[in-house]
């Protein structure tokens, strides 16, 4: 146990008998409240209990031999962050997971890749499994993983988990974007790498979660394109704060951080505009240098930037390429929405289901693997002629 959890652990008796994360300790503390639980509210609101985050931990546990390769993923994520490693980080996959044999399917894939370029990419394999909606729609396979609307979330958030750990076992870290702060705790210790995206990255919430979690987190501009509220979500973010949340018993809790010291910017432009280009690049620096902070940036190949034509995303991967061999050490790394087949399709009647093609997503459209390996090949290739 470190010195500053110990502190904290002696000085508040109440924490004694918190769960807390091997992963994450340095960063969050727990201390958790012995309230009685509220009555369900009548009316229009029901409540159905779900599995803890430690009753889910202990049934998928992390290993001493699987936490240590997570850590080693994570310091090695730190060092491209902190400019001790010259490779590109690579967060590359399905747009979002509603496919377990698919997703299984494209990691097994990806672990194939990965000893071929490491040497000049840092592979991260993007396992999004919650879903920011507009306005309504599928909320991603935390929430449905029937994709037929019985939300059957305890199911979710345990195929979720495995899942994770699955790829973690074949040696690739895991990236995730955290939209629900209550999912995170079921899920933080098999993350390498975390996202805060466009439509909660000015949230009080969700900047001091990521103030307490033990792997580098991404914070995405604004979807006006604004990159102002990302520089001031990374500045918060490296804060300690004391928050409302819950224990992995799912009690109400005082939470305490240490503050996060490996956060960046991601640009993925706004309001149909890119900002992947040398000239916004160029602002956002000076806008973190500004802020006191450390330019480091990744660029979202997807969604603006590629005007969501997803056959853009190699075209902007290869500038960022060229902004960064010619020099450009601001740019740390880039995202890429990818999946075992090109495109994508809507997601049908429950009845319908079967229809669905197989490794095509039902969200974003995503690079199909043949273009996603010839990319990331070139990428690897490209850097060490450099």
């Amino acid at each position: 146990m470190n010195a500053s959890l110990e502190r904290v652990l002696t000085a508040n008796p109440h924490t004694a008998d918190a769960t807390v994360d091997p992963l994450t300790a340095e960063n969050a503390t727990v201390t958790r409240s012995d309230a009685a639980q509220t009555p369900t509210t009548p009316g229009r609101i029901s409540r159905e209990a779900l599995p803890s985050a430690s009753e889910l931990r202990e049934q998928l546990p992390v290993d001493a031999a699987l936490a240590g390769q997570i850590r080693q993923h994570r310091d090695e994520i730190n060092a491209i962050l902190a400019g001790d490693d010259d490779r590109l980080l690579v967060v590359v996959g399905p747009c979002s997971i509603h496919d377990l044999k698919a997703a299984r399917e494209y990691a097994q894939r990806l672990a194939v890749i990965e000893p071929q370029v490491r040497d000049r990419l840092k592979l991260v394999m993007r396992v999004y499994v919650e879903k920011p909606r507009t306005t309504v729609g599928w909320k991603g396979l935390a929430y449905d993983p029937h994709l037929d609307g019985s939300d059957d979330m305890a199911t979710g958030l345990r195929q979720a988990r495995e899942l994770m750990r699955e790829i973690n076992l074949l040696g690739l870290p895991v990236a995730t974007e955290l939209l629900q702060p209550l999912t995170a705790a079921y899920l933080e210790d098999l993350l390498g790498w975390a996202a805060i995206g466009a439509r909660t990255t000015e949230s009080q919430i969700h900047r001091e979660m990521a103030s307490g979690l033990g792997c580098a987190v991404g914070f995405k501009n604004g979807t006006d394109g604004g990159v102002e509220v990302a520089v001031q979500a990374i500045g918060a973010a490296a804060h300690g704060h004391r928050h409302f949340g819950m224990d992995d018993s799912g009690r109400p809790a005082l939470i305490e951080t240490a503050g996060n010291p490996h956060t960046h910017v991601v640009l993925r432009g706004g309001h149909g505009q890119p900002n992947y280009d040398a000239a916004s690049v160029a602002a956002c620096r000076r806008e973190l240098e500004g802020a006191g902070l450390t330019p480091r940036l990744m660029v979202d190949c997807s969604h603006a930037n590629s005007r969501k034509d997803h056959r853009r995303q190699s075209e902007v991967m290869l500038d960022v390429l060229s902004q960064r061999l010619a020099g450009d050490d601001a740019l740390i790394g880039v995202m890429l929405e990818s999946h075992l087949n090109e495109g994508k399709q809507s997601l049908p009647a429950a009845e319908k289901l079967s229809q669905l093609r197989h490794g095509v997503s039902v969200t974003d459209a995503c690079l199909g693997w043949e273009t996603t390996e010839h990319l990331l090949s070139l990428a690897a290739e490209r850097l060490r002629e450099a």
